[in-house]
């Protein structure tokens, strides 16, 4: 009944009566079976869709209930007849058996969801869009081979199966083909016929029914089969999504339109942006107007379109929303039968009989911009599941794709909804497989459609020469450029695969190639700059675009070029329409006449730094990389005659991208300063590893392409003509010409022009790694990209992967040849693996490589200078050797013999000679030297191979004749023009040139060995006459000799001089040294330190090898701490890092103190959540057992005077109030909390703790005034026992009890008017007093105040609460601090197995003893009666004295907590009425060792009652007569005891493991309570606690004067302790437990852990996927956040998953961390792989994940996709980060070292 609710009453009947099998019977007989379904949906679908107009929009229960009665009906009524037609009997039975005896399907096309992970193999997969689902690819070879792993954005399907897709491999174990060659090809005739028949009769409407009704326009009607048969008149204010508006403004909007709360807004809004549409008002049509006119009206504010609101039949709605529903159905029923799933395909895309004649999916395709996103997401889901999982029926909707894609890609870019959601995103799925896609080129022409239809939509922005020319661009103009790209997108998808076979491809690609063209002749030379020389550019020109479109051609244009070269017909002609192209956009000019060195040629009067000049030369470069191809194919030798370059010369080839290359040059040199910053982002792009493949490199080939086909010399003038240092050669007259007719910048300048120049020829001859210009593979160049990027630094893979050029299709090749050329060096703990170069690959070094940028040069040079020097070689660099040219390119070596180059090089030699040049600079020089080394090299290797009678390259011969080209203004001086021989000789004699010695001694070598090569042939030319001469060689030796001896005399005297003025500074101040001197003589006899050294104990005999902590016999003090200071007369001095001044440390001198951070934490909480968001919901003064929350502190250790640090914060909150009106506030602390950063350290703190030593006198250096007797017994200094029978522990908790039961009566008294005047104190009220009372301690008033200002804090953080020093818990926090910070330093050593003496760090030591000295100096701050007050509730509590109210049993409580608050609270009670006083040490040692006895002895009960035995421990044999023996006993005795006195059954029988068991559950709280003793009396730890061995417990146990074995106490005390015991024991929280009702911790405590995460992280990611948004419907989340403390997946970034906290709206990490962790968040995000770290409301960074891949690095973002496995280091060093509470410091450094002005919106996370 409950499913009728929703229905009118008259229809309820109905409802209940209803079966679908006779609905089914009655449309079997119906003739007009389409008219029939149509009647029964207009009926049913309004009124079964009335529970969806009515829900809720809240996800409360009601709208949950409303929800499943909703699917309900629509299965009952709608869906289910459909199944019992199309089965004619049970459906589920039906498709269960068609799902059985169907084959599975041959492709998986599991479509992915949102963040699910996807594998792709690097080695087989064809690109990278081909992927495997988890399932698939765990069964597949691939899970060997190197993959690549993502996470899904949503959409796209599994690839397995697919035989196109995968070059091996293609099927996983669950998809291969079947092998039963009877079983025949059709699916659908596996179908009985009858079914088959209803199916396509069924379809065929269902499909028609959907597409009507999801593109019907109509807002009020219905189409024409179906009706609305109520008259209601009900309407519904539909909203839909855009990608404009923002979450805030439809959240606002909504409030005021609908008049609904703000959850209820959000609720609203979330379902908008999930389904793209949702109903946000249900009633009359009025006021559905009305809400949409206040929406429109509040969202076309700020010059933005309004929200899209639409006023529907309440009927329209109801069919809409099952017509996604019937296609959803649909999609489930085709799942369990290929038979059904070929129906579905051939009714889908069957034409219809409309004016369109379109498919009932075609027309979803063609309306679906105008769909909304749910109704997109549907029928994309159907078609995924259908059409493109049938290779015919894909081919068919390719087709018809391919047909109105100018339609589809229009309407998407009108449209404003993301790609994802859009059908061009289909694309994908079509254009990668390389048959349809090479089909859909030749039978529609596709490549020249989109070509022309991405030019088309750049008409607008073309100038008059037809250039495009692209204006800084409105935000509506961007997103229409932004929806461009993606046209581009699709280009490349169809040109990923080479055709094999090209038949008819070849005319349609060059159709397309043509387009190509007219779109590369409007990029080439587009957006010209010309240089400005008066003054600056006062606006920036639009840059960005141009570079964008030149990145997004680049992958284009190298696909289209590996096209070309797969058949040498579509090459050929390619470059032929390539060369017509260029010539059509060739610039005419007036030509000049240049001669040099008898060289003479024509060129144009074009001068760079004048005339207008581009950096876009798409045409240029891809005839040079074509050029290269016909060289590589060999097309040029078989042919020659088919490559003619018409009305191309090589001059105006290489014009072009020439005048490129000197633009870069003169903006080098600094030319250009004035053009602004968007020609220097341009020159930084062309040769950026993102572009330079397609454009740096380019125009060096087609330089180098120009050079081979030109005359050298004139190839030469040509450069030297267009980079302008044409007039510098040919005369003498230039250097003279500098400083008169020659500006010093005009200098700078060309010297810059020419070391480029020159850099420029070394390229253009050295540079042959490219296969069709050199001989060489892929391999060859990928494997010289790695030696020079491995020759600056060693590398990490990722920083390796970045400098390596990558393409849309192939990968850099990296791996295939990197453990060849460097060794793999593993990572740490930090850091990342890196590879190191290989010594035999030094010499393949090229220390002018052209990738190199000014920077990287300088640092490879370095680096190998260095470790030349390491390997004691000569520091030089000559060029690596060379690979041979191909023949096309032999004549390219020529230019290295060129007269013009010759004489360039000659001129440049003169200029270094001359020491009043100023004309050359070093780096030239080194330029000169490379290209002669580069000629000589070119020279030795064509002697060797080819003799000297073949060999044409005659470069040392030229040397050896005078410098050509100024022969005639030497001969008119009266001299001889020198030879470059000559002149490199003569630099040798130049000292300016020590640097360059070693480069000119290995090239006049090499001169050398030539010489002797060609001498053996008899033709080598006469020497010039040389008269006998040291060798260079030896000449370099003395003269390093004779350097090296100067330097040594000019040490010596240097030495004496210092020497000298010392003795005679000691002369002058000689009392002043011999002071200084003593006093450090001192220091060092008292082993003091004043660094930060930790305390060392030196182990020593007698008493000090043994110290004892506590009682009338605890040893003296140990070491001073850290930092501090002892001088001879005992003051103790520490020094201010503010001001650094020294100050003694005492408690009437100046204050000094620490900084501090204190923090709340549940790193050893039991159950986090029970208090974290409250502290007061438990009692703080008896802490519970399982530490719900604590307060800890942490200390960097540095010291300031108290009044240093308070003018230090005052000044960092004035800077702080005045950054209010910056652009941001300070991320990094918070200044309201009173947080601060160190001013040394920049660690986080929040206050300062007063610094305070123990009090370290020995108990016997203190005069006491007592009775005789009593002192005649502390003078004798007894042993401890002979003090236990002195003063037994009955006698001791006797007077105490009676001075606490006085205390209480006068505490209850003190509120009554006049009540303490009769009060009647007990009997024994002052008998502790018996061993004396003392005055309390004095404080100066800058020390109080800093008392008062910790306990505020430690009161203020950990109670969440407004400061305020008069309340009564103030104390009680300080106590606490102190006990929870010893207690997480403890865990975290006993975690670490580290022993305690010798573990702690400095930091932690000086924090410990800082709080050990404040905690009881506090007290002095604190009112007596509050003192008093929980002094009498904690010995109440040890007594369990029923008497005190809300007293809990030993089992609830933490006892360590206990101790401390007992001792540092104890001295309290020796107070009467308004006189403070204290006890003496004597009183006080006794009064220590007690109260730990005592509460050791309910700590050995705490466990006994709690603990759990393992009966399957090995059983120990020990003799019966060892001393262990007898311990096993008297603790099993005491167990029993305990087990009858708690009703407990004994359910242990082994005596060894209940002693194991204690021993282990007993050592933290010794561990902690030696700790506590240490740092707060002074007492020097045993040396033997430098171990973590079996021996510490004895060494605790004599430490704190317990015995070793503890039963003994409750022998000793017996009398004493057995009243307790029975009250212990008869609890009633025990009697709770005992019954199974309460939850106890057991010991000894576990320290908390972080989550067990997988060893792969894909499986996590697969995890994550699984998540949905527990308050959006099922929405898929996207970004799913795990908690790494609990395990606990949250949504964050979610509007819907905000929470309340503190009165404000936080994301899902934020409430969670601040339950989970008291505000601290550890999280990982799992899409992102990336650690977040949180520290309250509005703090977090993010944190290198625990997650590396094979080379050690981390992959936030999974930008490489290389497979990620658990580093457990990694963790481990994150989990202790946590355990150390170093999470808020880690977030303050990490937000200072990363200040920007955009910050994470932490708050929302």
């Amino acid at each position: 009944m409950a499913a009728a609710l929703f229905l009118m009453p008259d229809e309820v009947n109905r409802c209940v009566d209803f079966s679908a099998k006779d609905v089914a019977a009655a449309w079997t007989d119906e003739p007009d079976l389409c008219s029939a379904i149509s009647n029964h949906f207009s009926k049913y679908v309004p009124c079964v869709s009335n529970a969806l107009s009515t829900s809720s929009t809240a996800p409360t229960a009601a709208s949950i209930g409303k929800s499943k009665n909703e699917e309900f009906l629509y299965q009952h009524l709608l869906l289910e007849p459909l199944g019992w037609f199309l089965c004619a009997e049970d459906p589920e039975t039906v498709l269960s058996h068609l799902s059985q005896s169907s084959q599975p399907p041959q492709l998986c096309g599991h479509v992915f969801h949102m963040g699910e992970p996807t594998y792709s193999c690097r080695e087989c997969a064809v690109d990278p869009t081909c992927v495997l689902c988890m399932d698939c690819f765990q069964q597949s070879i691939h899970k060997t081979h190197r993959y690549r792993m993502n996470t899904s954005s949503g959409g796209g399907f599994c690839d397995c199966g697919d035989v196109e897709a995968w070059k091996h491999g293609p099927y996983c174990q669950q998809h291969r083909p079947h092998s039963d060659p009877g079983l025949p090809l059709d699916p659908v005739s596996l179908l009985p016929s009858d079914l088959a028949c209803r199916a396509r009769e069924l379809f065929s409407i269902c499909l028609c029914y959907a597409s009507d009704l999801l593109t019907w326009e109509g807002v009020d009607s219905l189409p024409a089969k179906l009706r609305i048969l109520s008259c209601s008149g009900t309407y519904c204010c539909m909203l839909f999504n855009d990608e404009v508006h923002t979450y805030d403004q439809v959240i606002y909007t909504l409030q005021k339109a609908v008049n609904c709360t703000q959850k209820e807004a959000v609720t609203f809004a979330t379902n908008v942006d999930r389904d793209g549409r949702k109903t946000v008002r249900v009633g009359d049509s009025k006021q559905c107007e009305q809400a949409k006119n206040i929406i429109e009206r509040h969202t076309s504010r700020g010059n933005h379109k309004p929200l899209k609101v639409c006023v529907m039949h309440s009927a329209v709605v109801a069919h809409q929303a099952f017509a996604m529903r019937l296609l959803a159905w649909l999609g489930q029923v085709i799942s369990n039968s290929e038979g059904l799933r070929r129906i579905l395909c051939q009714e889908g895309l069957r034409p219809g009989h409309d004016s369109e004649n379109a498919s009932p999916l075609g027309r979803l395709m063609l309306c679906d911009s105008h769909l909304w996103k749910g109704a997109r997401n549907v029928y994309h889901q159907l078609l995924m599941s259908s059409v493109l999982m049938d290779m015919e029926y894909k081919r068919n909707f390719g087709m018809l794709f391919a047909k109105n894609y100018v339609r589809l890609q229009k309407d998407f870019m009108e449209d404003d909804h993301e790609r994802s959601v859009s059908v061009t995103a289909l694309s994908v799925q079509l254009f990668t497989v390389p048959t349809l896609a090479q089909e859909l080129m030749t039978t529609q022409n596709l490549l020249k459609t989109i070509l022309l239809l991405f030019y088309d939509q750049l008409k607008d922005q073309r100038d008059r020469n037809g250039h495009f020319q692209f204006e800084r661009y409105s935000d509506s103009q961007d997103f229409h450029f932004r929806r461009m790209q993606n046209i581009l997108s699709d280009l490349k998808f169809l040109l990923k695969c080479r055709p094999m076979e090209w038949n008819d491809l070849r005319q349609c690609f060059l159709d397309g190639f043509e387009s190509l063209l007219e779109l590369l002749k409007a990029i080439q030379g587009m957006e010209p700059i010309t240089r400005q020389v008066s003054h600056h550019l006062e606006v920036e020109p639009e840059w960005e675009t141009a570079v964008s479109l030149q990145m997004q051609l680049s992958p284009i244009l190298t696909m289209v070029q590996d096209w070309c070269a797969s058949d040498e017909l579509v090459l050929v002609e390619a470059y032929r329409r390539s060369l017509a192209a260029l010539s059509s956009c060739q610039d005419e000019g007036p030509m000049e006449q240049l001669i040099l060195c008898g060289h003479s040629m024509e060129a144009g009067q074009y001068i760079v730094s004048q005339r207008p000049v581009s950096i876009h030369l798409p045409l240029s470069r891809l005839i040079a990389g074509l050029h290269v191809l016909l060289s590589k194919t060999g097309v040029a030798y078989q042919s020659p005659t088919l490559i003619p370059l018409g009305d191309m010369s090589p001059p105006s080839l290489i014009e072009q991208p020439l005048r490129c290359l000197a633009l870069v040059a003169q903006e080098r040199a600094g030319m250009w300063r004035r053009n602004g910053f968007s020609l220097v982002n341009q020159v930084y792009y062309y040769q950026n590893v993102r572009c330079r493949r397609e454009m740096f490199d380019k125009d060096i080939m087609m330089l180098q392409v120009g050079a081979s086909m030109m005359d050298p010399n004139h190839f030469i003038m040509l450069l030297l003509k267009r980079f302008e240092v044409f007039p510098m050669f040919g005369s003498l007259d230039y250097p003279r010409n500098i400083g008169s007719d020659i500006a010093k910048d005009a200098v700078q300048h060309n010297a810059t022009l020419l070391e480029e120049l020159l850099h420029l020829i070394i390229m253009v001859v050295g540079e042959r790694y490219v296969p069709g210009l050199g001989q060489v593979t892929g391999e060859d160049v990928v494997r010289r990209e790695v030696i020079h990027q491995l020759s600056i630094k060693p590398m990490a893979h990722s920083e390796l992967v970045k400098a390596l050029p990558e393409d849309e299709n192939h990968e850099t090749g990296l791996e295939a040849v990197v453990e060849s050329v460097a060794t793999f060096r593993k990572p740490g703990v930090t850091g990342k693996g890196v590879y190191v170069l290989k010594s035999e690959c030094m010499k393949n070094f090229n220390i002018l490589f052209y990738h190199y940028a000014r920077t990287e040069q300088s640092k490879a040079e370095e680096s190998q200078r260095k470790g030349k020097k390491q390997n004691g070689e000569v520091v030089v660099f000559p060029p690596p050797e060379m690979p041979p040219l191909l023949p096309m390119f032999a004549s390219l070596e020529n230019v290295l013999q060129a007269d013009v180059l010759n004489c360039v090089l000659g001129t440049i030699l003169h200029w270094v000679q001359d020491p009043r040049c100023q004309a050359w600079t070093e780096a030239m020089l080194q330029k000169v030297l490379h290209l002669v080394m580069m000629a000589l090299q070119v020279e030795k290797q064509q002697l060797e191979v080819a003799g000297e009678t073949e060999s044409n390259f005659t470069f040392s011969l030229k040397a050896l004749r005078p410098v050509s080209g100024w022969q005639s203004a030497a001969g008119s001086r009266g001299t001889s023009s020198p030879s470059m021989f000559t002149l490199l000789e003569r630099l040798q004699n130049v000292t300016q040139l020590d640097a360059h010695k070693d480069c000119i001694t290995w090239t006049l070598q090499l001169f050398e060995t030539i010489q002797q090569l060609r001498r053996k042939s008899g033709h080598f030319p006469s020497m010039v006459e040389q008269q006998p001469k040291e060798s260079p060689r030896e000449r370099d030796k003395t003269e390093c000799k004779r350097k090296a001896e100067m330097a040594r005399l000019r040490r010596e005297k240097i030495m004496a001089q210092m020497s000298a003025m010392q003795r005679h500074f000691i002369a002058e101040n000689r009392e002043l040294f011999k002071q200084t001197v003593g006093e450090m003589e001192s220091s060092a006899e008292e082993g003091s330190s004043s660094g930060l050294a930790p305390v060392e104990v030196s182990s020593g005999s007698g008493e000090d090898a043994c110290p004892v902590a506590i009682g009338p016999c605890r040893s003296g003090p140990g070491a001073l701490g850290t930092g501090v200071t002892e001088r001879g007369n005992g003051r103790r001095v520490m020094c201010c890092i503010l001001c650094q001044e020294e100050q003694e440390t005492s408690p009437t001198a100046t204050a000094m103190v620490l900084a501090a951070f204190v923090q709340r934490s549940t790193v050893m909480a039991g159950t986090r959540a029970r208090a974290a968001l409250d502290p007061g919901a438990f009692d703080q003064l008896l802490m519970p057992a399982d530490v719900p929350c604590g307060t800890h502190t942490t200390s960097c250790g540095h010291v300031m005077h108290a009044h240093c640090w308070q003018s230090f914060f005052e000044a960092v909150q004035a800077k702080e109030q005045r950054r209010q009106h910056r652009l941001r506030a300070h991320t990094s602390y918070d200044i309201d909390n009173g947080e601060f950063l160190c001013p040394l350290c920049q660690c986080i703190s929040n206050t300062v703790i007063p610094i305070l030593f123990c009090s370290h006198g020995d108990v016997g250096s203190w005069q006491l005034s007592f009775c005789s007797e009593e002192a005649q017994m502390f003078r004798q200094k007894l042993p401890l026992e002979s003090w236990l029978e002195k003063l037994p522990m009955a006698t001791w908790l006797e007077n105490l009890t009676c001075r606490v039961s006085g205390l209480h009566v006068m505490l209850q008294r003190a509120t009554e008017p006049g009540g303490l005047s009769i009060v009647e104190v007990p009997q024994g009220f002052r008998n502790i007093h018996n061993f004396g009372i003392m005055t309390p301690l004095r404080y100066s008033e800058s020390m109080q105040a800093m008392l008062a200002t910790f306990g505020t804090a430690a009161f203020h953080v950990g109670l969440k609460t407004h400061p305020n020093e008069q309340d009564p818990r103030v104390p009680v926090m300080v106590w606490n601090t102190c006990s929870f910070t010893i207690q997480a330093v403890e865990s975290l050593l006993h975690e670490e197995q580290k022993p305690l003496l010798g573990s702690l760090t400095r930091r932690q030591e000086s924090c410990l003893q800082a709080l050990m000295g404040f905690a009881p100096a506090h007290q002095n701050t604190v009112p007596l009666h509050v003192q008093q007050a929980h002094f009498i509730r904690l010995f109440a509590f040890l007594t369990q004295d029923r008497k005190i109210e809300a007293i809990p049993s030993i089992l609830q409580v933490d006892l360590f907590h206990v101790l401390v608050s007992s001792v540092i609270c104890c001295p309290a009670v020796y107070s009467e009425k308004c006189r403070s006083l204290r006890p003496t040490p004597l009183s006080s040692s006794i009064d220590d060792l007690y109260l730990l006895h005592l509460v050791t002895m309910a700590h050995i009960i705490q466990i006994l009652l709690t603990c759990e035995t393992d009966e399957s421990m090995e059983l120990d044999s020990t003799s019966d007569a060892c001393p262990e023996h007898e311990e096993q006993e008297s603790i099993f005795r005491l167990h029993q005891h305990c087990m009858q006195l708690a009703n407990r059954p004994n359910t242990t029988s082994c005596p060894w493991q209940l002693r194991q068991m204690l021993r282990a559950a007993v050592l933290p709280f010794l561990r902690c309570a030696a700790l506590f003793f240490h740092f707060l009396l002074g007492a020097p730890l045993p040396s033997g606690l430098q171990g973590t061995g079996p021996e510490q417990f004895d060494l605790l146990c004599h430490y704190l004067s317990l015995p070793t074995n503890l039963t003994m106490l409750f022998d000793t005390y017996r009398e004493t302790v057995d009243p307790l015991l029975h009250r212990w024991c008869n609890a009633e929280a025990v009697r709770s437990f005992q019954q199974g009702q309460m939850v106890v911790i057991r010991y000894p405590r576990k320290m908390n852990k972080m989550v067990h995460l997988p060893q792969d992280y894909s499986s996590l990611i697969n995890k994550a996927s699984r998540f949905r948004c527990p308050h959006s419907d099922g929405e898929d989340n996207r970004t799913p956040t795990l908690c790494l403390v609990c395990g606990t997946i949250l949504c964050s970034q979610c509007y819907s998953c905000q929470a309340e906290l503190d009165g404000e709206d936080v994301g899902a990490c934020i409430a969670h961390s601040a339950i989970c962790g008291a505000g601290i968040g550890i999280f990982l995000r799992v899409r992102e792989c990336q650690t977040l770290l949180l520290c309250g409301k509005n703090k977090g960074c993010f944190y290198p994940p625990p997650y590396l891949d094979e080379y050690g690095e981390t992959d936030q973002l999974l930008r490489r996709g290389n497979p990620l496995l658990l580093c457990l280091e990694r963790y481990h060093k994150l989990q202790r980060l946590w355990h150390l509470h170093a999470i808020p410091e880690e977030i303050a450094h990490a937000q200072e070292a990363n200040q920007s002005f955009t910050t994470n919106d932490w708050q929302h996370l």
